[in-house]
C-alpha cells in the first residue's frame, strides 16, 4: 500500500490534536492548486463569536481536515441604507477597503492571513464588483456618475433581480473602473491575500477582469474564482463554478433525473480550456439558505453525491458546517451559529480530501490525468476509472449506486494489481469479482 495509507492514519490523529492548537504549522508548503480541496467560511456564523479570532484558532483543524484554499465571504463593511434584516447582507459592501467590525480589525485579519500561509494554506476573499450598497463611501464622495442610473438619476439595483439592498454599478465609467481594482490590489498589497472569489463575475464585463487581472498580478500571482459557468470566464479565472452539475446531482437524488444526464455534462465539459479547474459541491451559502440543506435537497444520495463530486476533474468545496452534518439553513441576515458538538463527517472528507491530494490521479487539471466512465445496472451505477498521465501506474476507480435500490456490479479493475479500498484501507481482494453496493452506496478504490 502507499504513503497515502500510511498519512492518512496521520492525519487522523493530527485532526484530533490540532482541536485544541492554534498556531502549530501543519505543513507550511502549499499544496498545488490542481489537487486542492477549497473549504468556504462564513465567519459571521462560523462560530459563537463571528470573528477573524475565532477561525484562525480553527486553522490547524482544518488543515488537518485536508483543506488547502480558504475562501472567506465578503469581509468588507455592510450598509446601512436599505439594510435587510439587522445585520444585511455581506454582498452589500459599504466600503472596499474597509473591515467588518463585527469580525474584528485590520490586524485581526491580516493575523489570519499569516497564519493560514504558515499552514500552507491560501486565503482568497469574496469580492463583489457588480454593485455596492446604496450608501457606499464612493456616493458620499460625489460619485454617482460610477453607478446605473434610472430615468430620474437616482442609484437603481441590478435589473431583474429584488437586490433592493443594493446599488448597480457603471461600468462604463472608466474611473469607477480605476478605482475598483485599486480597491482589489489594496487587499493584496496591504494583507497579502491569494486571490479572490468574484461574486456574479458574468455580470460584470469580461474586459474589466481581464484588465484586473492583468494589474493584480503585477503584485503576486493570484487564484481567481468566478462565480460563473462559461468557458469564456477562463480568459481571466482559474476556475468556475460546476453549477449545472450541482443541479444534476440534485435531480437524480429526488428522482427527476437519470445518471446518464452526467455523461451527457461531462460532453460539454470537453468544451472547457484543458487547465480550466471546475468547482463541484453539495452545499455552500447560497444553497444552504436559501434552496434547503444537503439533507433536503439529496436526503440520503447527499454522501454517494459527495463522493462524486471528488471523482469529477475539478475541485471540491466543502462549506464550513458541512463536517457536522449541518442539518439546518443558517440565516443570511442575521447572526447564526453552526453546531461544532458532533464532527460525524470530519473523517468522511479526511478520506476524500487526501485522496485528492495526494493521488495524481484526481488532479483538476485534465493535461494530467484520464478518466473512463460508464453505465452499469441498467443506467443505475456509475464507475469512474480515473488514470494519471504522469504516473503511469496509479488508478482509481469509483462505483457509485445512484439509485435508492441495492446493486450489484462485476468489478471491472485489474486482478492481478493490489488495490485498497480508500475508506477501510484494507486491501480490496475483489477487483474483478461482485461489487455489491447498498442503496445510494459506493466503493472506492485505489491501485
Amino acid at each position: 500500500m502507499k504513503f497515502y495509507t500510511f498519512f492518512l492514519g496521520l492525519v487522523l490523529t493530527c485532526s484530533v490534536l490540532a482541536q485544541s492548537a492554534t498556531e502549530t504549522t501543519i505543513n507550511d508548503t502549499p499544496t498545488p492548486i490542481a489537487s486542492s480541496v477549497i473549504y468556504e467560511v462564513n465567519v459571521r456564523q462560523f462560530s459563537t463569536e463571528g470573528t477573524f479570532v475565532a477561525v484562525q484558532k480553527a486553522l490547524p483543524r482544518l488543515k488537518a481536515m485536508g483543506v488547502d484554499v480558504l475562501w472567506l465571504m465578503p469581509i468588507n463593511p455592510i450598509g446601512v441604507k436599505n439594510r435587510k434584516g439587522s445585520l444585511g447582507s455581506y454582498y452589500a459592501v459599504r466600503d472596499y477597503k474597509g473591515i467588518n467590525p463585527e469580525f474584528g480589525t485590520l490586524s485581526d485579519f491580516k493575523s489570519l492571513v499569516n497564519s493560514a500561509h504558515n499552514q500552507g494554506m491560501r486565503l482568497i476573499i469574496d469580492w463583489v464588483a457588480n454593485h455596492s450598497s446604496p450608501d457606499n463611501v464612493w456616493l458620499d464622495q460625489g460619485h454617482k456618475d460610477w453607478y446605473t442610473l434610472d430615468s430620474t438619476g437616482n442609484v437603481q439595483p441590478t435589473i431583474g433581480t429584488d437586490w433592493w439592498d443594493v446599488a448597480d454599478l457603471n461600468y462604463d465609467n472608466q474611473e469607477m473602473r480605476k478605482e475598483m481594482i485599486s480597491s482589489m490590489k489594496y487587499w493584496v498589497q496591504e494583507c497579502d491575500i491569494d486571490g479572490f472569489r468574484c461574486d456574479v463575475a458574468g455580470w460584470v464585463p469580461m474586459d474589466f477582469w481581464i484588465q484586473a487581472r492583468k494589474e493584480l498580478e503585477t503584485v503576486k500571482p493570484l487564484f481567481m474564482l468566478a462565480e460563473s459557468e462559461g468557458a469564456d470566464q477562463h480568459q481571466a479565472f482559474d476556475m468556475t463554478y460546476g453549477w449545472e452539475f450541482h443541479h444534476i446531482m440534485n435531480k437524480i437524488a429526488q428522482g427527476k433525473a437519470e445518471p446518464s444526464e452526467i455523461l451527457s455534462y461531462l460532453e460539454k465539459d470537453k468544451s472547457y480550456p484543458s487547465n480550466a479547474i471546475r468547482m463541484y459541491f453539495t452545499s455552500n451559502h447560497d444553497e444552504n439558505s436559501w434552496n434547503g440543506t444537503e439533507m433536503e435537497r439529496m436526503g440520503d444520495a447527499r454522501f454517494v453525491m459527495a463522493v462524486l463530486s471528488y471523482a469529477m476533474n475539478g475541485m471540491p468545496l466543502i462549506y464550513n458546517g458541512q463536517e457536522t452534518s449541518l442539518d439546518r439553513r443558517l440565516l443570511f441576515f442575521e447572526k447564526d451559529q453552526i453546531n461544532w458538538d458532533k464532527m460525524d463527517m470530519e473523517r468522511f472528507y479526511i478520506t476524500l480530501n487526501t485522496l485528492k491530494q495526494y493521488n495524481k490521479c484526481l488532479a483538476a487539471d485534465r493535461n494530467e490525468t484520464y478518466m473512463n466512465t460508464e453505465l452499469l445496472n441498467d443506467g443505475k451505477v456509475l464507475v469512474f476509472k480515473k488514470l494519471s498521465n504522469e504516473v503511469p501506474d496509479s488508478e482509481v476507480v469509483f462505483y457509485l449506486n445512484l439509485s435508492k435500490e441495492k446493486q450489484v456490479v462485476k468489478g471491472s479493475a485489474d486482478s492481478k494489481a493490489q488495490w485498497m479500498n480508500v475508506f477501510t484501507g484494507k486491501r480490496f481482494k475483489k477487483a474483478n469479482k461482485s461489487v455489491k453496493l447498498s442503496p445510494w452506496g459506493y466503493l472506492v478504490i485505489e491501485k
